[in-house]
């Protein structure tokens, strides 16, 4: 590609405020991340959002790249049947982008299953990998200390070996993302004993002990999740939907209330400084706009999956997540992991 920055495509017409909260997060996004941006959508639409934003004339002048489509998949829709029938459909082309590698990431904030979709048809999975998992960043009790969570969503059913995989991309993740030298590993069950839970998790259970490539610590019950004591927890997309979304609420619950609480007993304090970075700090901790997404891991390329209810910081937030990834050549150690393990398994096997 032309330019060293990373190039982010970005769904413009995909979420709940789309265009307008998209280009305003898109725009904030290449101010402050020095990221090349690439908005997908009907030109007409996305231009008279940048008008809102007095940022038109970056089009002209080279600064911003505005793609056209042909419609989005709506909410509604089937998601593969749907991106047959639109194959111009804004999603359809920034995944495009990337696969002709015009672009080197993808940020949607609309139909998460047609986001899933346009990915494994159009960039395919990575070696070593039968399904991909969506991860999602939670905060934890422990300051500074952060929780992924995978799969939350793109898969219902889970195979052990599919969560073993996940375990080792989560591991991946954990390390050249987040920061964690020696992430620690568990599974989601129902108790802390290797024999706990259903076949499958006991099943699993034993896949990650075995894998030398898994730093895994055991088992982690529901309490366990936000502790602190896990840096990366892997259960099938059905359970991890419900626990993200439930956690989500929970956030949006302990923000509101510790909102009416404060006017009611600090009204003459509510505005003084050191107050109002405290209650910046708290809302940044647990509020899921500052975590931007989840990233699909697995497929051949960066492609982050934002709240259909996403706005202008949480689509920023989501390209920062996506320049993280692709800063850290995610995807590029994913793939050396599994040719190690494969390498591994066919000596073990001869």
């Amino acid at each position: 590609m032309g330019s060293t920055r990373a190039r982010i495509a970005i769904d413009a017409m995909g979420g709940d405020h789309a265009p307008a909260e998209v280009v305003a997060g898109a725009l904030k996004a290449q101010e402050e991340l020095g990221v090349e941006i690439l908005l997908v959508g009907d030109p007409q639409q996305i231009e008279d959002s940048l008008r809102l934003q007095d940022a038109i004339g970056r089009v002209s002048t080279g600064q911003l790249e505005i793609v056209p489509s042909e419609g989005t998949v709506e909410m509604h829709e089937e998601p593969l049947s749907a991106l047959k029938r639109k194959p111009k459909a804004s999603i359809n082309v920034a995944m495009n982008l990337v696969k002709q590698q015009q672009a080197d990431a993808v940020v949607s904030a609309g139909h998460s299953g047609a986001a899933m979709a346009a990915a494994l048809l159009r960039l395919g999975r990575l070696p070593g990998i039968d399904r991909p998992a969506i991860g999602a960043v939670l905060p934890t009790m422990v300051p500074g200390t952060s929780v992924l969570i995978l799969d939350v969503g793109a898969n219902v059913d889970c195979r052990p070996k599919f969560l073993e995989q996940f375990a080792l991309m989560g591991t991946i993740y954990s390390q050249c993302v987040l920061g964690v030298a020696e992430p620690k590993i568990g599974l989601l069950n129902i108790g802390e004993e290797p024999s706990k839970g259903n076949d499958a998790a006991v099943r699993t259970h034993q896949l990650l002990v075995d894998n030398p490539n898994i730093p895994f610590v055991g088992n982690a019950e529901g309490r366990d999740v936000l502790s602190g004591n896990f840096d990366v927890i892997v259960c099938d997309g059905f359970v991890g939907n419900v626990l993200l979304k439930f956690a989500e609420a929970v956030g949006e619950v302990v923000v509101q209330v510790l909102k009416e609480e404060l006017v009611k007993g600090l009204q003459h304090q509510i505005n003084d400084p050191m107050l109002q970075d405290s209650l910046k700090g708290f809302k940044q901790r647990v509020d899921h706009v500052e975590h931007g997404g989840g990233l699909l891991l697995g497929v051949a390329g960066v492609c982050i999956i934002s709240h259909g209810s996403s706005q202008a910081a949480s689509i920023f937030n989501a390209i920062r997540l996506a320049k993280g990834a692709i800063d850290n050549q995610v995807l590029e150690r994913i793939r050396s992991s599994n040719r190690e393990s494969a390498v591994e398994q066919e000596a073990f096997n001869s």
